[in-house]
This record gives structure tokens, sequence and C-alpha cells, in this order.
């Protein structure tokens, strides 16, 4: 009787253990998270008496170093110290793709990188073209960024409906839109620029990579040096998360795998849910409608929305057409149409460039719901999009069958 007790007890530790280590592992699990998050953080937000919520993440913290400065509240220690983490795992994905992925060679590349590009600058011109006289002019890269997590989670719930070529052609796209969105923070968002911290920054760079060359293996070589970029960043008027994509460009290859392997869950289920706490605690006025219809608003969500799809697709149709590309196996023009609706999920990348872009807090704040409803919006629609038009090429398939 014990036995029988205690055999089925273990089989269902060992069912939850199962279904615990398939959610962490889900690409979808993550994007839900983040999803929960930003309603749980809107929500506690604007219900009566929650002053002390968003109090919490802008106090100040007094905290004096001998040279340079430190963040002096939660939500900068968030975004120029967490948000660290998440650089150096996109540095480490953007390097691997380089070097021996999808972005390895031209010709595996070049469709993503201009799908990417296109993604990139038409949503751009659109906020231009509504804000280019106004005060909110250089929120322009705003609209600019696809968030991997929230897109991949999306695309992924549609299991096999969609062939896995174009998992392949979101994830090379996304990735490339991060190196374009992480280059516009170094070179645009950038203020004025600190020499002797960037030669320090530039010393430890180099370290790093002499240590790469000496065939060191070991983290241990790496983590000082990693710490004084981080913080000669910090203090060069640079953004600070630059060090984590600067760190992972320094490391061998040959360390990645266990280093992604570690910081997979932390980044994923504890760094970015802090951020988007952190980042979504948002007021929304009575007066919220009057204020999405702002050329700030419009330019966001017409960017993240219309802008996105029009960009992605038009630059792969151009390539096509002109024979420079081919479309990956089995992906057809509605499946590249739904993937730029996807494009429009902006999120994680843009409300961090919403911080660096306005120091006006009521622009934040219309700038990130804007930023939540314009994701929302492509999301929702990618997914139907696709789901469409996986059961018309399904149909279409029958229909050749029984022909």
């Amino acid at each position: 009787m014990w036995k029988a007790f205690f055999t089925s007890k273990t089989r269902l530790s060992n069912r939850l253990t199962r279904i615990f280590e398939d959610f962490i592992r889900s690409s979808r699990s993550v994007g839900l998270l983040l999803l929960c998050c930003t309603m749980f953080s809107l929500l506690l937000t604007n219900i009566s008496g929650s002053a002390a919520y968003r109090v919490f993440w802008h106090q100040r913290w007094h905290i004096r170093v001998p040279i340079g400065h430190l963040p002096d509240t939660l939500l900068l220690w968030i975004n120029d110290g967490l948000m660290v983490l998440f650089f150096f795992l996109v540095g480490m994905e953007i390097k691997r793709e380089l070097w021996e992925g999808e972005l390895a060679s031209f010709k595996r590349s070049i469709l993503p990188v201009a799908a990417a590009v296109g993604g990139m600058c038409v949503p751009a011109c659109i906020y231009l073209i509504w804000n280019l006289h106004q005060p909110y002019v250089h929120g322009w890269g705003i609209p600019m960024a696809t968030d991997i997590a929230f897109s991949l989670g999306i695309l992924s719930l549609l299991g096999k409906r969609i062939p896995g070529s174009l998992k392949i052609f979101l994830t090379a796209l996304a990735i490339i839109d991060d190196l374009g969105a992480i280059l516009v923070i170094a070179i645009f968002y950038t203020e004025q620029l600190h020499w002797i911290y960037l030669f320090v920054a530039a010393g430890m760079v180099l370290l790093m990579l002499g240590f790469n060359l000496l065939k060191k293996q070991q983290m241990g070589w790496y983590i000082l040096p990693m710490l004084v970029l981080w913080y000669s960043m910090l203090n060069s008027g640079v953004h600070a998360t630059i060090a984590g994509v600067l760190a992972a460009f320094c490391l061998p290859l040959s360390m990645f795998a266990r280093l992604e392997k570690q910081l997979h869950v932390p980044v994923n289920f504890i760094v970015l849910p802090i951020f988007a706490l952190a980042n979504t605690s948002v007021y929304v006025p009575g007066d919220s409608a009057s204020l999405l219809g702002s050329s700030l608003s419009l330019g966001i969500i017409l960017g993240l929305v219309i802008g996105k799809p029009a960009g992605i697709f038009a630059s792969t149709y151009l390539l096509v057409k002109f024979r420079l590309a081919s479309l990956p196996s089995r992906v057809r023009w509605m499946h590249i149409l739904g993937t730029g609706m996807l494009g429009g999920i902006g999120f994680t990348m843009s409300i961090f460039i919403t911080t660096l872009a306005f120091d006006v807090e009521d622009w934040q704040r219309i700038a990130k719901l804007s930023i939540i409803i314009g994701s929302f919006i492509s999301g929702f629609a990618g997914y139907l999009f696709l789901k469409f038009a996986s059961k018309r090429q399904k149909l279409k398939s029958r229909k050749q069958i029984l022909a």
C-alpha cells in the first residue's frame, strides 16, 4: 500500500517536473510571462492607492563611489545593470549566427538582412512623417525594434501549421533587428562622450580578445574585465548595456553553449519579467483616448502595425523579384506578410529605447502605452493571419491531391 502511494507520488512529481521543464524551454512561455507581468504592472499602477508601486521603482539611492557614478534608482539598476545580461545573451546569439548560423553566408543572410532593414526603415519614416516638426522627433527609433521573445512565442503557438523554415527566417530577422537597434542606441541615443572611460572600455575589450586568442576557456578570466567594461561604458556616455554585446563578441564560441544554458532561465524568467514590471508601471489617465490621438502615439502605433509588415514584405518582395534571393522552403508570400505583422511586436527593445529617447515622464507614458497597444494589435493580427494562411494552404494542397 505504502509502496504504491510513494510510487504514484513519485510519478506525479516527475510529471510536474517535466511540465515545468517544458514550460521553461518553450519560447511561448517567455512571451506569456512578459504579457502577464505587463498586465499586472498596468493594473497595479492604475488601481486606487497605487502610488507606492510607482515610487518603489523611482526611489533614489545615494551610492557614492570615488570615481564616476552608479545608477541611483532601482529602475536605473534594472535598465543599466540587469539588462546587460539580456544584451549579453543577444550578443552571443548574433555572433553565433554571424559565424556559423543563418547569417554566416551572404546567400543565406541576404533575405532576413534585407527584411530587417526594411522593417526598421519604414516604421522610422512613418514616425518621422507624423513627428518631424514635433518635440517628439527624437523618438524615431522606438517603432524600429522587434521583440524576439514575444514574436517567436506567438509564432510557436501555431505549432506545425507553419513551416519550420519560417521560424528560422523570423529568428534571423529578429536578431538582425536587435543588432540594428543596438547600433541605433549606441550612435543616436548616446549622451556626451567621456573619452577616458571609452579608452578604458576599449582596453578591456582588447584584453578579453587577447584571452580569446590565448584560448582561455574559463569564465574567471573574463569576469573582472567585463565588470570594468560595464562600469566604463556606464560613465562614458554610451549606454551601459552595449557592454553586454561587446563582451559577448570577445568570448570564444566554444563557451557559448554552456553560458546560454546558464543564462536562459535567469534572463528570460527573471531579468525580462522584472524589466517589464518596472518599465510598464504606466498610469493611464482619464483622457488617455485623446493622448493616444497625439502625433507621438500615432507615429509609434502606425509604425509598428503598418510600417513593420510593409517594410519587411516590400524589401523581401523586391529581393525575390530581382532574383537576388529566394523564399525559404515551403514559405509563401502570405507567410512573409504574417511574419511582418509579428515583427510589429516591439515591446522590450521599444520600451528600452523610449527610456533613452525621452526625459519627460508624460511622453514616456504615452510612448509606452502606444508600444503596448501597437504590439498587441500586431501580435493578434499576425497570429490570426498566419492561422488563416496555413488553413488556406492546407485546403489548396488537398485540392491538388484530389485533382
